[in-house]
């Protein structure tokens, strides 16, 4: 699965493939639902007058073929399904059922087939699944319909940047609605994996899977799994299934042979994978999948950051994931690996996801080129308990979805205080910073978590801050010694907010993970652009940006940085890189900077 694939190549869920897998992007029937007629006017039955969408571009991009950006707060799909698309899923009679997913609909998606209702599901970042077995067991061709509910001025979905102002202002942008990510089809057996989750633990040379089934297994099932490298069988083992969640421990060290057992470990500079094999067998059937892990650990200890109990400083830089022509979506598979090996050529080891649960063919590039990932949720803008019943419930699916994937370092549930604005004087906001913060670690106790990144920290594993100072004196002055930075954590931070409201910091590490923001445009678009501060030319954004990456480089205080940001997106202009991804200094000139390495 390693060999050097394109990403048109990828499956849309690359830790859990089978061999065999449909595509239904391209082509649907489209319908704006302004009136919120359709349900009761029969349009899951019988899609009215509609126009050609392309999936999974939403309708406000231009990519979708679509444009509008408007006010839409329900949307519907019609696609025919046939049997020419379940043949290409792998239907046979040693893989009878048929499951439908969904990468992401945003925000509330109801989906139907023939007219029979399949289900629903809420969360606009995440995937969801059915199983259309049932209704496409006669008859050539079935209607698939979706809709698609986005509320624009719901301030307590979770939206991340996504603006509910009619235009695009500040640094919100342009709606995403609708079918964002793949949809396709796969054929299973009677019984079949649901999930894998990895985990490695370095100090015992052991690997951790976790199996879900999607049925109860009949007596008699047993689980075979196998690890390899380059070809080299590392381990294998099985297990008799009893349950529909199970356990299988692998030690690696022993069968690691003459490959090293240090030399298997992940990490930025050598991201080894391992590739997987589970197989479940019995009475029902055999269902084979194939995927992928690293080995690597992750911790915080004495003020830094430790990737295989070794201290890693992070050069990180903040990611919107967002295209001018696609908006939330990527432009094509392949854009995603493009992205990827940009962040790693510009010299950066990390990335931000900012307000975004990214595709997770993003976070196989990253597992697979190499870049520690910060995880983060997009934030709602309201305190309610609307709002935090539906933040934590996404967050709790991604975390389903994302934890296995090596290059995910980091957890970020908050940020800047998005959907808890008076934390600091709220009880109840507290109580919700630090519960989310404490389930992320109960769920993963692997990986380090920020309660709030920014600022109003109140049980952090790192001690981030957001400052967007342009002065490169006053940035060396704030974070140049330990005892500069504890007059700011005692008092109030950059950002006229407190750093932190409770939790340790003895031995925390602290990191500037937003700095920066420099705006410059090479095509000189004037006054449309925005940005935390303004250069003039390239010399002078050369020089502002040397300026900022030097005092940051020389603290004796940060673990790490987070530079804002990657491109330019939209009305920002703040971006190493331009909207259509042009660097605006040249490549070899920006690494020097980002890397210390001199100009």
């Amino acid at each position: 699965m390693h060999d050097d694939v394109s990403g048109a190549d990828l499956h849309p869920r690359p830790q859990l493939v089978r061999p065999a897998w449909c595509s239904l992007d391209g082509a649907w029937d489209f319908a704006h639902d302004d009136a919120d007629e359709g349900r009761s006017s029969g349009w899951a039955a019988a899609l009215p007058a509609s126009r050609a969408i392309t999936v999974p571009f939403p309708p406000e991009s231009e990519a979708s073929g679509i444009g509008d950006s408007g006010y839409h707060p329900v949307v519907w799909y019609r696609r025919t399904l046939t049997t020419a698309d379940l043949d290409a899923a792998g239907r046979s009679a040693a893989s009878p059922r048929v499951l439908l997913h969904f990468g992401a609909v945003d925000y509330r998606a109801t989906v139907w087939l023939d007219g029979a209702l399949l289900g629903s599901h809420e969360g606009g970042h995440t995937p969801f699944a059915f199983d259309v077995t049932e209704h496409v067991t006669s008859g050539g061709s079935w209607s698939l319909v979706v809709r698609a509910e986005d509320d624009p001025l719901d301030v307590g979905q979770p939206r991340g940047k996504q603006d509910w102002l009619p235009e695009p202002h500040v640094i919100w942008y342009e709606r995403t609605t609708g079918i964002w990510q793949p949809v396709w089809l796969e054929a299973v057996p009677a019984i079949a994996v649901r999930t894998l989750h990895w985990t490695t633990d370095l100090a015992t040379a052991t690997v951790r899977l976790e199996v879900a089934l999607d049925s109860v297994p009949a007596e008699g099932t047993s689980c075979r799994v196998a690890l390899g490298h380059d070809g080299v069988p590392l381990a294998e083992g099985s297990v008799v299934v009893t349950r529909d969640r199970f356990t299988v421990v692998l030690p690696v060290a022993e069968q690691a042979n003459g490959q090293g057992y240090e030399r298997l470990l992940w990490t930025p500079d050598s991201p080894v994978l391992l590739d997987a094999t589970v197989e479940v067998a019995g009475p029902a059937g055999t269902d084979t999948v194939t995927s992928y892990l690293g080995l690597r650990s992750t911790a915080v200890e004495r003020g830094r950051f430790l990737l295989n109990d070794r201290p890693v400083y992070l050069r990180s830089v903040l990611e919107q994931g967002y295209w001018e022509e696609s908006h939330l979506a990527a432009p094509s598979a392949d854009a995603l690996r493009a992205e990827v090996q940009l962040i790693r050529d510009l010299g950066f080891n990390a990335v931000r996801i900012h307000q975004k649960f990214e595709d997770p063919r993003f976070l196989y590039w990253t597992d697979r080129l190499g870049v520690l990932v910060w995880a983060e949720a997009p934030g709602a803008y309201e305190s309610s308990p609307t709002a935090i019943t539906r933040t934590v419930r996404e967050w709790l699916e991604v975390l389903d979805r994302d934890r296995s994937h090596p290059s995910i370092v980091t957890w970020v549930p908050l940020n800047e205080s998005w959907g808890v604005q008076h934390i600091a004087s709220t009880a109840s906001l507290q109580s919700y910073a630090r519960g989310i913060t404490e389930l992320t670690r109960a769920i993963d106790p692997t990986r380090p978590v920020i309660s709030n990144d920014g600022w109003e920290h109140v049980d952090s594993d790192l001690l981030t801050v957001h400052d967007y100072e342009w002065r490169p004196d006053v940035v060396r002055e704030r974070y140049g010694t330990a005892d500069a930075f504890e007059r700011e954590l005692d008092g109030v931070g950059p950002a006229g907010r407190r750093i932190r409201l409770s939790g340790p910091t003895d031995g925390v590490p602290v990191v500037l993970s937003e700095f920066g923001g420099i705006r410059w445009s090479p095509s000189g678009s004037g006054d449309a652009d925005w940005g935390y501060s303004t250069a003039t030319t390239a010399d002078d954004f050369r020089e502002r940006l040397s300026g900022l990456l030097a005092a940051v480089h020389a603290s004796r205080v940060l673990a790490g940085f987070c530079y804002t940001q990657l491109t330019d997106t939209l009305q920002e202009a703040n971006g190493l890189l331009t909207a259509d991804r042009r660097p605006k200094l040249p490549i070899e000139q920006l690494r020097a900077i980002i890397t210390g390495e001199g100009a």
